[in-house]
């Protein structure tokens, strides 16, 4: 048994010294597809951006009267009137080399300020989705929250939140439709939030 595994020593060896071998091979790779990438993207020319997905705040956000109006919704709400003014853009899940190689270096500042917007946005909403929902005002919430999820927000309390309501609301049916509108998330909090909208419909 003893020579066994001294003649087995070398074997273990070799094996542990190819796989350590090709980790760090592609470790390197990978590391040399994203300088590559970065230096392409440095290079890439201005482009319009014509084509990108901008958010306007619906109206009915902008002008809602709660039964009452309290010093914080009333707060939130200048904050959405004054937002709905500058250009906002749902960029979560892009890189700036992303961003870079489809619209070009030189639009990297003015992408990272739709962006910064578009960050409010959602955090705005779920405020005074919050703030309504503490007041019992739970259809004006859902109509809040809908439009959150239709931006594609990850903002989890805001799936989480609106689920809850379509059962209090009895339309657990609409829980499926949230879900499906997660699934197109581009954020790491994609899966978290499918499953626990799943474990709701359950």
């Amino acid at each position: 048994m003893n020579l066994l595994i001294i003649a087995s020593f070398p074997i273990l060896c070799l094996l542990f010294s190819y796989a350590l071998h090709n980790a760090r091979r592609k470790e390197q790779d990978i590391d040399r597809e994203f300088w590559d990438r970065e230096q392409r993207a440095n290079f890439t020319r201005k482009k319009p951006l014509d084509n990108l997905n901008y958010i306007a705040i619906p109206e009915e956000l902008l002008t809602m009267k709660p039964a009452i109006m309290t010093e914080e919704l009333q707060s939130c709400l200048d904050e959405l009137n004054d937002l709905s003014s500058s250009k906002i853009v749902n960029l979560t899940g892009y890189t700036n080399t992303d961003l870079k190689l489809e619209y070009g270096t030189a639009n990297i500042t003015i992408l990272s300020e739709y962006d910064f917007h578009y960050t409010k946005l959602v955090t705005l909403l779920q405020k005074l989705a919050e703030l309504l929902h503490d007041n019992l005002e739970d259809e004006l919430t859902v109509q809040v929250l809908e439009f959150a999820v239709s931006t594609g927000t990850d903002v989890s309390k805001s799936y989480y939140l609106l689920a809850e309501l379509y059962q209090q609301m009895n339309m657990p049916e609409k829980i499926q439709d949230l879900i499906c509108q997660a699934q197109n998330i581009h954020s790491l909090m994609k899966d978290t939030i499918v499953e626990n909208l799943q474990a709701a419909c359950r």
